[in-house]
């Protein structure tokens, strides 16, 4: 197990013995990125995106191309480092925001996204998904459960958990679900879901809930609704071009448009997708992931040699209100919200 380092805090002028501490204000929110560079970092910001403190993965970046680079849990955040196939699991303080380097997990490949659901952490690599179980002791080191992907190809895009299953995309045209044991250890081989439209291109990015995935169809400029192993309902983007990324908050789900930089609004309710607002907000850059949690929704943003960061509040009726921006070196990869 890798030993944690002793970091400061910009919010306060803590040191402790290990970990990286942070006001304890309940009302305070973090959004933590990763720079995804030669020497990969978790890069932690406050609500309006100031950059407050950096803890290094002990892992190298490189990913590009997917979603959910980092999944934050009950107890740990993971974030994928590619370029050492090695995926950094940290335990989570919430009360005291802190963070300890937990456990240094090596991958079957290059990790491009991560989840947690069912007392498990499952990890999409560009050849395989694993699942590694939670116990009382930390994420384990060996995985439960191994299963190749369809393609295999190295377009694997993002893995997310539904209810008895996981669904992964790759973006050579395959939308795929892996069985869960009653544990939520993977089994069985991957198997593509059915009523897959015949203009699929691109599956990129997926939000989960319950039985229900809504997935990007980025190149056909499409969202589709999958649940139980098959599309049901496909609804088009408007003026707004390649949905990628997505993130659901109760009603609502947001959609990253990358080519025309922006996000969209979609109501969605039983298998219906209606997109509200095509151009809920615009960016300088393309965007390359979106989050949500607990009233906040964060975007990342790329523009040549830099990467920025954006924090909306978002009201009752879906509206949103920008609350601050940040602005990094690189090709941040990954965001996640810790409230």
């Amino acid at each position: 197990m890798p030993t944690s380092t002793v970091l400061y805090s910009a919010l306060a002028a803590l040191t402790l013995t290990s970990g990286a501490a942070y006001a304890n204000d309940a009302n305070r929110a973090l959004v933590i990125t990763a720079s995804n560079g030669a020497a990969n970092t978790l890069l932690i910001h406050s609500a309006d995106g100031t950059l407050l403190n950096s803890i290094p993965t002990q892992g190298q970046g490189g990913v590009g191309g997917n979603a959910g680079g980092i999944a934050l849990g009950e107890r740990y955040l993971a974030v994928v480092n590619f370029g050492s196939s090695t995926v950094s699991v940290f335990s989570v303080d919430r009360e005291d925001r802190v963070l300890f380097l937990d456990e240094l997990l090596n991958t079957v490949g290059g990790p491009v996204s991560v989840a947690f659901g069912h007392d498990h952490l499952y990890v999409l690599t560009t050849t395989h998904v694993e699942s590694h179980a939670i116990t009382r002791r930390g994420v384990t080191a060996n995985p439960d459960g191994l299963t190749g992907l369809v393609k295999a190809d190295g377009s694997a895009a993002q893995v997310g958990a539904l209810s008895h299953e996981v669904i992964i995309s790759e973006k050579n045209n395959i939308i795929e679900t892996v069985r869960l044991t009653a544990d939520g250890a993977l089994t069985g081989a991957a198997s593509t879901v059915a009523d897959l439209p015949a203009n699929t291109n691109a599956p990129f990015g997926l939000a989960t809930r319950g039985d229900s995935a809504y997935v990007t169809i980025a190149h056909a400029n499409e969202i589709s609704l999958v649940r139980h192993d098959a599309v049901l309902t496909v609804t088009g983007s408007g003026t707004e071009m390649a949905p990628c990324w997505v993130a659901l908050d109760g009603p609502y789900l947001y959609s990253a448009n990358s080519p025309s930089r922006s996000v969209s609004r979609y109501l969605v309710h039983g298998q219906a997708i209606t997109q509200e607002v095509a151009a809920a907000a615009r960016f300088n850059g393309s965007p390359t992931d979106i989050t949500y949690a607990g009233g906040l929704l964060a975007v990342i943003d790329g523009a040549g040699t830099q990467s920025h960061l954006s924090v909306f509040n978002v009201d009752d009726d879906g509206n949103l209100a920008l609350r601050g921006t940040g602005t990094m070196a690189g090709g941040v990869n990954g965001v996640a919200i810790l409230r």
